[in-house]
Order: C-alpha cells, then structure tokens, then sequence
C-alpha cells in the first residue's frame, strides 16, 4: 500500500495537520476503447424463377464495402431485386453507394430494385448518394438518312427562331426599365452609365482609329491601281467617301465592339451569375435588368455612333494620305472633292444605323451573360457564342438596310 502526504499551508491556521491519503492499489488511467463495429454486415440472398430477395442485416458501413459489392456481384440481373433493409443497424455514404450502383446495373438491363423496410433516414441518404451518381450520357446518334438530315434541320430552326424570341424578350425588358427610369430618375443608375460609356466608347477609340486609318489606306491603295487603267484616278475621292460614310466605317466599327463588348458583357453577367450575386441582387429587392441591362446598353447606344464618326474621320484621312503618296492627289484637292461631290446623305446612311446596332450588341451580350451556368465551360462557351452572334447580326442588319435604303432611293 502507497501513502501519499499532502501539505496544505493556510494563512488563518499554519498547525493544520496534513492531508493522509491511502490507496489500496496504484493509480491506473481509464482508458476508453474507441467504438467498434460489433454486428458486421450480414447479407442473405434467396432466389426464385420471379425475383431475388436479399436482406441485409448489421453495420453496413465502409469497412464492410467490399464484402457488400462482392455479394451484390452474384446476383442475377436477368429478374427483379427486392433488398430488405429493416435489420440494418448502421447505415453510410459507402453501403448507398453499392446499392444505388447495383440499381444502375440493373436499370441497364431492363430490371429494377426495390428497397423495402428502409427507415427514413436510409431512404434520404440513398436519394442523396442516388441523386449524385454520375450520369453516362450516350453519343449522339450520326444523321445518316434523309428524314434525320431534315429533323436536324428543323430542330436547328426552332432554336433559332426560339433565339430571336428571346432577344425580343429582352429588348423589351430593356425598353421596360428604359421608361421606368424615365419616369422615376432617381432609380436610374448615373454613374454606371458613365462608367461604362468609357469602358465602351473612350477605351475602343485607339483600336478603331487604327482599323479605321488602314482601312481608308488599303481601301485607296485597291482602288486606285483599278482606277488607274481608266484615267479616272481622281474618282477615287467618291469611292473612298461612298464606301467609308455610307458601309465601312460603321460596319467594321460595330464589327470590333461586337467583338471587344459582347464578349465583356457576357463575361462580366456570366461571372455574377456563377457566383449567384444575381440571386443575391433579386434577395435584396434589385432588379437586375434595371441595374445590370440598361447602364450597359444606353451606354452602347450613346457611344457606337461616336465611335463611327471617328471611325469616319479617320478612314478618310487614312485615304487621303495614300491617294496624296499614289496619286499625287492633295489633301486639298481631296477636300474639295470630298464635299462638292459626297452628298450629306451617306454620312446620315451610315449613322442611322449606329443605335440599332448598338442595340443588338448590347442585347446579345447581355442575353448570353444571363444563359451561363454554374461552370467556368458554360461562361467560356456563351463567351464566345455572344461574339459569334453579334457579329452575324449586325452583318444581317447591315444587309437589311442596305436593300431598304435602296428600295426607297435614299
């Protein structure tokens, strides 16, 4: 027998006698077993001509997994599983997978599984694991006849045509916030707009200018070698302005922001949309349309014409400067030409169609941030398709207008 002498000091009474403690045995710590499985899974199968009956009994639970796969792989597939889980004590992530893998199998050969006896809480674990069970989606099957050729065909109609109902959709949500805004100023969002009227006019203004200038020069360039076989080098004035003012300088302006902001709106819509900030915005009582659509598109309409005008200016520079180096034509002599021969006409031609353009940029930019989904593939993917279909639709318009304007004479 151990004694152990505790010593107590205490101000009020420095005689107390000391602590006598007496232990019949040593100290030894308590230790607690970690908890074990004590019933192992047990599964037994009997079978008939109509289905095969298993019931499942004890811990069904990762170290038990592979004894429940190996099992599960000796059943028959060519009839109905019936599992009952009432004897199931224990029950996780692992066993639901069998069993939802064993479904599948099953599934693929025209048979079924049925769970009975399962508590509630198995049911919810083995829809969940279920639920996430990866899908194999099959190929596609390769149109090889007439009739899949036309269906194709057909299908690849009706999502166009469904296409264009949605940008009509949302050309009037935008027109929607546009006249609220009107009406109630004070929801309308000034520095958003400002904001953006810089990101799409001011920062394009570099890129266009030069596209613009070497268009006017290669545009004169071809020109006047055709010109020159005739003498008529000095109508090389006419062609540069007719073609600059009325088709190039706006066409190819609307070409590069399609290009250049399209694609931004989509990224920068798609990005809120992954991130459910757009959820977030629609929680908070915000409309996205009026805070996301109308700065970003009035902006676009505001600058694309600006743009053009600068993109006017400098392609007929850009002209001027190679018919003075090829032809020996002046700038002065080039001014001249320019105005008595260019009717005012062409300049308004080709900026009537700056706001529609703009318009239909911003509207597919917009439409495809809102078609992402919540994968970084699906932000890349309507990415590039809003450039895509921006540049095909104003080229569509552009065509429209030009047999317009030549149908009524202007």
């Amino acid at each position: 027998m151990k004694r152990v002498t505790v010593t107590r000091k205490s101000s009020q009474d420095n005689n107390h006698p000391p602590f006598d403690c007496r232990f019949s045995r040593p100290y030894e710590p308590h230790i607690v077993p970690l908890m074990t499985e004590t019933v192992p899974s047990d599964i037994e199968i009997t079978s008939t001509d109509a289905a095969v009956t298993m019931t499942l009994r004890g811990a069904m639970t990762l170290p038990y997994v592979t004894q429940i796969v190996a099992k599960f792989d000796t059943l028959p597939m060519d009839r109905t599983v019936r599992a009952y889980l009432s004897g199931v004590t224990r029950f996780d992530t692992s066993a639901a997978w069998a069993i939802a893998s064993l479904r599948t199998r099953l599934e693929t050969a025209g048979q079924h599984l049925e769970i009975r006896g399962a508590g509630i809480g198995h049911e919810s674990l083995l829809k969940s694991v279920t639920d996430a069970m990866p899908v194999i989606t099959p190929a596609p099957v390769v149109a090889g006849g007439l009739i899949e050729w036309v269906a194709a065909i057909g299908s690849s109609m009706v999502d166009a045509v469904t296409f264009v109902l949605e940008l009509i959709g949302y050309f009037g949500l935008f027109l929607s916030r546009l006249l609220r805004a009107i009406r109630h100023p004070k929801e309308f969002r000034l520095t958003a707009l400002v904001h953006h009227c810089q990101e799409v006019g001011f920062k394009a203004v570099p890129i266009v200018a030069l596209m613009a200038f070497l268009i006017g020069v290669v545009l004169a360039f071809q020109g006047s070698t055709q010109l020159k076989q005739f003498g008529a080098e000095v109508f090389i004035v006419d062609l540069i302005a007719v073609s600059i003012l009325r088709e190039l300088g706006i066409l190819l302006t609307s070409i590069i922001v399609a290009g250049r902001t399209a694609s931004a709106f989509t990224a920068a819509i798609g990005s809120m949309k992954m991130r459910e900030e757009i959820d977030a915005m629609r929680s908070l009582g915000l409309d996205p349309a009026a805070t996301l659509f109308v700065p970003r598109i009035l902006a676009l309409v505001l600058m694309l014409p600006i743009l053009g005008l600068i993109a006017n200016v400098m392609g007929l520079f850009g002209g001027a400067i190679m018919a003075w180096i090829d032809l020996g034509i002046s700038p002065e002599m080039f001014m001249t030409r320019l105005v008595n021969g260019t009717d005012v006409s062409h300049l308004a031609a080709g900026m009537i169609k700056a706001p529609v353009f703009a318009l239909i940029i911003g509207v597919v930019g917009c439409h495809a941030g809102m078609q992402v989904q919540s994968n970084a593939e699906s932000l890349g993917r309507m990415t590039s398709s809003s450039v895509v279909a921006a540049i095909f639709a104003v080229i569509m318009a552009d065509a429209v207008f030009s047999i317009f304007f030549a149908q009524i004479g202007f």
